[in-house]
C-alpha cells in the first residue's frame, strides 16, 4: 500500500529539487567559465599546446604552437608528430611513444623539431595522458616551449666555464683566491707548482705562510691587512720568495678585489708570475748593456740612431764623450749633429749622408773632424751608417757608429815618420854594405901603396925632388884611407876598442885642437857638468864626433860667433819616451854642441844624417860628416836629437848610455912603448898576394923571422911542419876557405902560448860584435903603416914575455 507523502516531505523534496537545479545551473556556468578560461589560455598562452591521438597524430594545436613552427592549422592537424621532427629524432619518437602512453606523464622530454623554414629548434615537452572511465588511452595533452636559446646559452656558458677552467688550470702563471682573513681558498696548478706544493695543500693556508723570512712575512701580513681595510687602488706587488724546496724565486703579483652582488669585498684575486728568469734576463741584459757601454768607452766607439720621421737623434754615452757634450746640451736632431762637425768638414759630411738617402744606398762611411764642445779640442772620427726601410722600401731611420780615431791618426803619422826613418836606415844600410864591400879590396890596395911608399921614402934623400913627390902621393893615399875609414864608421863596420871614459876629461884634452880647428873668430865655451857618469867607447870615436860637429858649426857661423860644448846627466822613463819620439829609456850622459850660426830649415833637418847629403858648395864637403856621427852614436847604443831653426842656430844633443863600472872591466892596454923590431918567429896569413909580400917585407926589415902563407890551409900545414916555436899569428880576418878566428883556434891548438893579431879592412863581426872588438882581441885596421904595425907586433910579443916571466918567478 502506498503511503502518501506529507506536505512537509513534498516541500522538502521541492526544496531539494530546486537546490539541485540551482547547483546544476551553477555547474553549467562554472563549466562555461572554465571552458572560456581554458580557451583563452589555450589560444593566448606563450606556450605551445598540442594533443595527439593514440597513433601520434595531431588532434589539436594552439596558435603559439603554430606561430613557433610557422605552419597553418590545416598543415598540422591529422599529421604525425614524427613528420615535424628532425629525421634523427623520428625513430626515437616512434620507439618511445608507446612507453609514453603507458607511463601517463611526459616530463621535460626534448625533441629537435623542424620549422617550416627548415630551421631547427629544440623543444621541451611536459604533459599527461587522458584515459576514459575504463582506463583506455584517449589522447595526450602537452605543452611545450622553445628552449633553443636557453640551450645555446647553457652550452655557451658551459663552454665558457670549460674554457675558463682550462685557462686557469693551464695558465703559465699562478692564480690565487684568498678570503678577507688572508686564507687561500683557491690555487691553480701553476701556483701550487710554483710554490712546490701539492694540488690541495695550499688550501686553508695563509698567504704569509709561504714566506720563509720572518721579517718579510710580517710585512706581507701587514700589507694584506692594509689593502683589505683601506681598499686602495689595485697595484703591482713584487716579492722574493723561497719555495718549499728552498729555491729562491722572484714573483710579480697583480691583484684585485673579489666582490659579491652587493659590491662588498669578499676577498682578493691575485695573478702571480714567476719572474725569476725575467729578472735574470734583465740582469744579463743590464750587464750586457754595461759591457757594451764599457766596450764603447774602451774602443772609443759610440752608436747613434736617427729617426727620419720625427727627426730625432739618439746618441750613446760614448758619442757624447767623443763630441764633448753633456746630454742636456744636445738638441737631439740632425742639425745639432752637423753643428758639432768641424766647419771645414761639415759640407762633406752632409753631402755623404744626403747623397746616401737620395741614391737609396745602404749607407755611407766617412772620416771627418769634430770640435769638442767642452774642450775645443779637434778630434778625428770615423763614421759608418746603414739605413733601415719599412715594408714599402722607404728609409725611415739611420743607424750608425762613430769611432774616435785620433790616436790612430797620430799613430799613422808616427808610422809615416818611422817609415821615413826606416827608409833612411835602409839607405844607410845600403851604403854601409857598399862601403863594407869596397873597403876590403880598397884598403888592401891602399896598404900596398902606402907600404911601398914607405920603402921608397927610405931610399930617397930628404932634399931629393922625388922625395917631395913621394910624400905628396903618401898624403893623398892617407887621405883616401881616412875617407875609407869614415865610410866604415858611418856604416858601423869600423872596428873599435871601447874603454871606460870620463867625458869631461876626454873633451877637455881636445879643446886646444878644437880651438885651432874652428879659428880665432869663434868663441869656444866649455861647460862641463860635475859628477857625470862614465861612458864606454873608443876615444877616437869621440874625437871624430867633436871634430865633425865643430867643423859644421864653424861653417854655419858667418864672421864672429859662439860655439858651446857642455856635458850633463839625463834619465828618461818609458812614459816620457812614449811621448817623445826617438828617445830611449835609461840613464845617459849628455854631450851637447851648440852654435849661434845660420840654423837649418825643416828640409835640411829631415835629411841631416843622409849619407852624402850636404848644403855646402861642391868641393867643400863630402856629406859624410854627420852620417859618421850618427853611425858612431848608434854603434854605441846612444841617440841624438837636433834642435834648429833658420837664423836661430843649432844644438846637437848626444845621449850616450851610462857605463856601470865593473871591477872586471877591460883595462887599457899598457902604454909601454915597445922596441921597433925583434927576432921572434911570426906566422903571417894573407890571401891577397901583394899585401902578403909587402907585410912580410916590413916584418923582415925589423928582424923578424916570417912564415908566410897565402891561405888558412897552407898556414895550418906550415905550422904542423915547423919544428921550432911560433910566437905570433898575424892573420887576415876575411879569407875564402876559413875566417881568421877559426884559423886562430886551430893554430892555438898546435901552439897554446901563441899571440894573435888580426888585420882587416872590416871584420864582418868575426872577431867583433856590432863592430865592437871582443875583449882581449888585438886588431889592426887596414891600411896600416910599417911603424904602426911593428909597434903593435912588438907590444904583443912583449906582453907575452912579461907573462912568461911572471910565471917563472911565481
Amino acid at each position: 500500500m502506498t503511503v502518501k507523502p506529507t506536505y512537509e516531505e513534498l516541500e522538502r523534496r521541492v526544496q531539494e529539487l530546486e537546490k539541485i537545479e540551482s547547483e546544476h545551473k551553477y555547474s553549467k556556468g562554472a563549466l562555461r567559465e572554465s571552458e572560456s578560461l581554458f580557451k583563452m589560455l589555450y589560444e593566448k598562452a606563450p606556450l605551445g599546446y598540442q594533443s595527439l591521438d593514440e597513433n601520434g597524430h595531431f588532434i589539436v594545436v594552439n596558435q603559439p604552437w603554430l606561430d613557433t613552427l610557422g605552419y597553418t592549422r590545416e598543415e598540422v592537424i591529422g599529421k604525425s608528430f614524427a613528420d615535424f621532427l628532425h629525421p634523427d629524432w623520428r625513430d626515437h619518437f616512434k620507439e618511445n611513444f608507446p612507453r609514453f602512453k603507458a607511463i601517463g606523464e611526459i616530463l621535460g622530454v626534448e625533441f629537435e623539431m623542424v620549422k617550416k623554414n627548415e630551421t631547427l629548434i629544440l623543444v621541451s615537452f611536459t604533459g599527461k595522458i587522458s584515459r576514459d572511465k575504463k582506463g583506455n588511452f584517449q589522447q595526450t595533452h602537452c605543452i611545450f616551449h622553445d628552449i633553443t636559446d636557453r640551450k645555446r646559452a647553457e652550452t655557451a656558458l658551459r663552454q665558457s666555464e670549460e674554457k675558463f677552467r682550462t685557462l686557469v688550470n693551464t695558465a703559465p702563471f699562478g692564480i690565487q683566491l684568498t678570503d678577507l682573513e688572508g686564507r687561500i681558498i683557491y690555487s691553480n696548478p701553476a701556483h701550487h707548482k710554483m710554490q712546490g706544493y701539492g694540488p690541495h695543500e695550499l688550501i686553508g693556508m695563509y698567504i704569509w705562510d709561504l714566506v720563509t723570512n720572518d721579517s718579510h712575512r710580517a710585512k706581507v701580513r701587514e700589507y694584506y691587512q692594509t689593502i683589505i681595510s683601506k681598499k686602495p687602488e689595485p697595484t703591482v706587488y713584487f716579492n722574493r720568495d723561497r719555495t718549499r724546496d728552498g729555491r729562491k724565486i722572484d714573483i710579480q703579483i697583480n691583484w684585485d678585489y673579489c666582490r659579491n652582488e652587493k659590491d662588498e669585498v669578499t676577498g682578493i684575486i691575485s695573478i702571480i708570475e714567476d719572474i725569476t728568469e725575467r729578472k735574470q734576463a734583465e740582469n744579463v741584459l743590464r750587464e750586457r748593456e754595461e759591457l757594451l757601454s764599457r766596450s764603447q768607452k774602451l774602443g772609443h766607439i759610440g752608436s747613434w740612431k736617427l729617426d727620419l720621421i720625427e727627426n730625432c737623434l739618439t746618441w750613446s754615452d760614448e758619442v757624447y764623450r767623443i763630441f764633448g757634450y753633456e746630454p742636456q746640451e744636445f738638441s737631439a736632431n740632425y742639425e745639432a749633429f752637423l753643428n758639432a762637425v768641424h766647419p771645414d768638414d761639415r759640407s762633406a759630411v752632409d753631402e755623404a749622408y744626403s747623397s746616401s738617402l737620395q741614391e737609396g744606398s745602404d749607407g755611407y762611411e766617412i772620416e771627418h773632424r769634430v770640435i769638442q764642445k767642452n774642450s775645443g779640442e779637434v778630434r778625428y772620427v770615423q763614421e759608418r751608417c746603414i739605413h733601415e726601410r719599412n715594408k714599402a722600401g722607404i728609409i725611415i731611420q739611420s743607424i750608425g757608429m762613430v769611432q774616435d780615431i785620433t790616436e790612430r791618426k797620430k799613430a799613422e803619422e808616427e808610422k809615416e815618420k818611422l817609415h821615413a826613418q826606416l827608409t833612411q836606415a835602409q839607405k844607410l844600410e845600403s851604403v854601409g854594405r857598399l862601403a863594407g864591400g869596397v873597403a876590403h879590396d880598397f884598403n888592401n890596395m891602399l896598404g900596398v901603396i902606402l907600404g911601398h911608399l914607405e920603402f921608397a921614402l927610405e931610399k930617397t934623400e930628404d932634399n931629393n925632388d922625388l922625395n917631395d913627390d913621394l910624400k905628396e902621393i903618401q898624403k893623398a893615399a892617407q887621405r883616401s884611407a881616412d875617407l875609407t875609414k869614415q865610410l866604415l864608421t858611418f856604416a858601423r863596420k869600423q872596428i873599435i876598442s871601447p874603454r871606460q871614459l870620463d867625458l869631461n876629461d876626454t873633451v877637455e884634452s881636445m879643446l886646444n885642437m878644437l880651438h885651432r880647428l874652428i879659428g880665432e873668430n869663434i868663441d869656444l865655451v866649455w861647460k862641463p857638468s860635475a859628477h857625470i857618469w862614465p861612458v864606454k867607447m873608443d876615444p877616437s870615436q869621440l874625437d871624430q864626433i867633436l871634430a865633425n860637429l865643430c867643423v859644421n858649426a864653424r861653417d854655419a857661423i858667418s864672421g864672429v860667433g859662439k860655439l858651446t860644448i857642455e856635458t850633463g846627466r839625463k834619465s828618461f822613463d818609458e812614459v816620457y819616451c812614449r811621448q817623445h819620439s826617438g828617445f830611449i829609456p835609461g840613464d845617459f850622459v849628455l854631450l851637447a854642441v851648440s852654435d849661434n850660426g845660420c840654423g837649418m830649415d825643416k828640409d835640411t833637418l829631415d835629411n841631416l844624417f843622409e849619407p852624402f847629403f850636404t848644403t855646402k858648395e861642391v868641393g867643400k864637403g863630402t856629406g859624410l860628416g854627420l852620417a859618421t856621427v850618427y853611425g858612431i852614436i848608434k854603434q854605441n847604443n846612444g841617440f841624438i836629437n837636433v834642435y834648429s831653426e833658420p837664423g836661430q842656430g843649432s844644438s846637437f844633443k848626444i845621449y850616450l848610455p851610462r857605463f856601470f863600472v865593473d871591477e872586471d872591466s877591460d883595462k887599457a892596454v899598457s902604454e909601454k912603448k915597445a922596441a921597433a923590431g925583434g927576432t921572434e918567429t911570426i906566422l903571417l896569413v894573407e890571401d891577397e898576394p901583394s899585401i902578403l909580400r909587402m907585410t912580410r917585407m916590413m916584418l923582415e926589415r925589423k928582424g923578424y923571422s916570417v912564415l908566410s902563407a897565402a891561405s888558412p890551409v897552407e898556414a895550418i900545414e906550415m905550422a904542423r911542419n915547423h919544428t921550432d916555436k911560433i910566437h905570433l899569428l898575424m892573420s887576415d880576418v876575411v879569407m875564402p876557405e876559413m875566417n881568421g878566428r877559426d884559423l886562430a883556434g886551430q893554430i892555438t891548438a898546435l901552439y897554446p902560448g901563441i899571440q894573435l893579431l888580426f888585420m882587416s879592412g872590416y871584420t864582418a863581426n868575426v872577431i867583433a860584435h856590432q863592430g865592437v872588438l871582443d875583449s882581449g882581441v888585438a886588431f889592426i885596421q887596414k891600411p896600416f903603416s910599417m911603424a904602426d904595425m911593428t909597434e903593435m907586433v912588438r907590444e904583443l910579443l912583449d906582453m907575452a914575455s912579461d907573462k912568461n916571466q911572471e910565471k917563472s918567478h911565481g
